[in-house]
C-alpha cells in the first residue's frame, strides 16, 4: 500500500473516532424521553376488582433503569404545591421490557378493590412518572396521562 493511502486511512479513522466519541458524550448527557403515555381505568363492578393500567415508552441513550408511577387526583395538595422527584421516591415501579436499542415499554397495573374505589375522590386524576436512566439522568412528568374516576 502506498504511504499516501495509509495516511488517508489513518486520518479518516481519527476523524470518525473523534466524531463517534463526541456523539457518545452528547448522547450520554440526555435525559430519558417519554412517549405514548396512556392510562386506562376500569371501575370495580359488584365484588369484582377494577384496575388502573398505565403504559408508556421510555428512551434513554444509557438505557432505562426504572420508571416510578403515581396516580393522583387533580383536586389534591399536589395540584397546589406541585409534585417533585422527592415525592416520587415512594411511588411504585412499573415493569419495563425492551422495545428497541435504547427503548423500553413500561406497564404499571394495579387492581382497584371496590372499597378503594369508593374511598377515592371522584373526577379527573393524573398519572405522574419519574424515569431514571442507567447513567442517573431523570425525567419527571407530573401529567403523563389522565383518567376519570366516576
Amino acid at each position: 500500500m502506498s504511504r499516501r493511502i495509509v495516511l488517508s486511512l489513518t486520518a479518516g479513522v481519527v476523524v470518525l473516532g473523534g466524531a463517534g466519541a463526541l456523539a457518545l458524550a452528547h448522547a450520554g448527557g440526555r435525559s430519558p424521553v417519554l412517549a405514548h403515555g396512556t392510562a386506562r381505568y376500569a371501575a370495580p363492578e359488584g365484588d369484582r376488582d377494577g384496575s388502573l393500567t398505565f403504559t408508556t415508552d421510555v428512551t434513554a441513550p444509557s438505557g432505562v433503569k426504572s420508571l416510578k408511577v403515581l396516580a393522583w387526583p387533580a383536586k389534591s395538595t399536589f395540584a397546589k404545591k406541585g409534585l417533585t422527584a422527592e415525592d416520587m421516591a415512594a411511588a411504585e415501579t412499573a415493569v419495563c421490557r425492551p422495545a428497541g436499542w435504547d427503548a423500553v415499554r413500561c406497564t404499571y397495573r394495579v387492581p382497584v378493590a371496590p372499597a378503594d374505589a369508593e374511598a377515592s375522590p371522584r373526577g379527573l386524576w393524573h398519572v405522574a412518572v419519574l424515569a431514571t436512566a442507567k447513567d442517573g439522568d431523570t425525567t419527571l412528568n407530573t401529567k403523563a396521562a389522565e383518567f376519570t374516576v366516576m
